[in-house]
């Protein structure tokens, strides 16, 4: 019974009533905390706002002018080198939270990127360019090179054995 309601109507609008209903029975009994919430949330949905319409914006661009053919031919399966590369310095370039990418991920999977590309990119986003210089500061250049020299070099190593335990296949 409670398969089928989930099938008809879907998880993300089960999950959206119980956060309402949730936030109703807060505010009928404890109306500050509820306003504290309320502003807390509405503080977090308005710093989010700017990243969350550039991702939607490169969504609708990657729709627009990226045909699957395309993403297959520089992130599917025979993308090689260049593959790996786009996915390396398109981490390293990413900016904004990490969930906020996800939309964007997905949607480049769905037409033909693959999961070890997606890794490596998740990966690389802990090199942060504009951080270089204050990391440069405290531990030296040496350090800086070799620590970001081997997160390309495991993001890569992270991107096969994602491959290969994942598989090939989504979903």
């Amino acid at each position: 019974m409670m398969r089928k309601i989930l099938d008809r109507v879907g998880f993300g609008w089960i999950f959206l009533v119980a956060v309402v209903l949730i936030y109703a029975i807060v505010g009928a009994v404890n109306y500050s905390v509820f306003e504290k919430t309320v502003l807390a949330f509405g503080r977090l949905l308005w710093s989010v706002l700017p990243i969350l319409g550039l991702v939607f914006g490169l969504l609708f661009l990657t729709n627009l002018f990226l045909e699957p053919k395309r993403i297959t031919r520089y992130l599917g399966e025979g993308s090689g080198l260049k593959g790996w590369a786009f996915a390396i310095l398109g981490g390293i370039i990413s900016a904004g939270p990490i969930y906020m990418w996800y939309p964007l991920l997905s949607d480049l999977k769905e037409k033909g990127m693959r999961n070890s590309l997606i890794a490596t990119f998740l990966y690389n986003r802990a090199i942060k360019i504009p951080l270089m210089p204050m990391m440069i500061f405290y531990f030296g250049w040496a350090f800086t090179i070799l620590l970001a020299l081997y997160m390309v070099i495991f993001s890569v190593i992270d991107g096969v054995v994602v491959e290969k335990l994942v598989g090939r296949k989504w979903r």
